[in-house]
């Protein structure tokens, strides 16, 4: 059987993948915080007719004559590359100026998340405190009729909290740090935030989030009071990361361990490295849609040709065929 038939159908099958992959692109143009992905082929093992030879006395060298068997999907890479900012003027709308991703969980809201002195997070051991993380770009967050910060699919937002307790309906108590106090109560745990009807005894007229993610309340006594932080992670290889839908990521053993954001005021402050958090915009897809459609032109070219390769051996193992009458 003719090679060229079995690369035609490889290049086929890579090419496909590819379209795939842009198809996916230009269907999450419009997707907050999306990033891209591109794929990447390379050559199948090559089959040799003859080997190479060194120069000897009354011949020269002669190179290895060899055939290539087709095409491989060599990797599907994540473009982590930051999209553009869009102002929405909405005061639960953030966005990350950098490297930054938020923190997500499910479980349940007494759940908490211990970090480490070196920025690390590990999981409670308590059971009935256990949170499932994931992490995310997207920062459309809601709040529920409790006061929870959430996302869009109702998914935990963690950060650093000065709340002391919860009643029975899960709703917080709060206790007062002012703007210029020492901040945030608790630098070592993780918690679900949420943004309470009251701080103390006043009640709460509006919030703002600041670019160090710190949630500040101005509550009816004119005072300032810092409710939380809202945690980011970092990591080694954010390309590592899986996507798991829903705009959520979740570590991998390439994308390395999260490195958590330092909150105010902390010993070992690390949060220079994360660049700002921007409250009243979004995100947007980093989908450059021109250079979408002129991949999807050359792979559709690609994909023709490599059918056009098998076809035209079709007709020469027709013609085999036809020697014998």
């Amino acid at each position: 059987m003719l090679r060229s038939l079995y690369a035609g159908v490889s290049a086929m099958k890579a090419n496909q993948v590819k379209l795939d992959v842009i198809g996916n692109n230009i269907a999450n143009v419009g997707t907050t915080a999306f990033k891209s992905s591109r794929v990447r082929f390379q050559d199948m093992v090559s089959q040799s007719m003859s080997d190479a030879s060194a120069p000897a006395t009354n011949q020269g060298g002669v190179n290895p004559k060899q055939v290539g068997l087709g095409v491989q999907v060599a990797g599907i890479d994540t473009m982590v590359g930051q999209g553009m900012m869009q102002p929405t003027s909405r005061n639960l709308d953030v966005a990350m100026d950098g490297e930054g991703y938020l923190i997500v969980a499910t479980g349940p809201i007494i759940g908490e998340i211990t970090v480490t002195a070196g920025h690390d997070m590990v999981a409670s051991t308590d059971v009935t405190k256990t949170l499932t993380s994931s992490y995310t770009r997207d920062g459309a967050l809601t709040l529920d009729h409790e006061g929870h910060l959430l996302t869009s699919d109702g998914f935990r937002v963690m950060g650093y909290s000065n709340q002391t307790s919860y009643d029975s309906t899960g709703i917080p108590t709060v206790s007062f740090i002012g703007a210029n106090d020492a901040a945030v109560a608790d630098t070592i745990l993780l918690k679900p935030l949420s943004i309470p009807d009251k701080v103390g005894t006043a009640k709460v007229k509006s919030f703002s989030i600041e670019k160090d993610g710190t949630i500040k309340a101005i509550l009816d006594n004119e005072k300032v009071a810092i409710i939380g932080q809202i945690a980011m992670a970092s990591f080694n290889n954010p390309a590592g990361l899986s996507k798991s839908g829903k705009n959520l990521y979740t570590q991998t053993s390439n994308s390395g361990e999260p490195v958590v954001r330092s909150g105010i005021k902390d010993a070992a402050d690390n949060s220079k490295a994360y660049g700002n958090m921007l409250s009243g915009m979004l995100e947007m897809s980093n989908v450059d849609l021109a250079e979408q459609f002129t991949d999807m032109i050359v792979t559709t070219r690609a994909f023709q040709a490599a059918g056009k390769t098998i076809t035209t051996g079709d007709e020469i193992l027709q013609e085999i065929i036809g020697l014998k009458r």
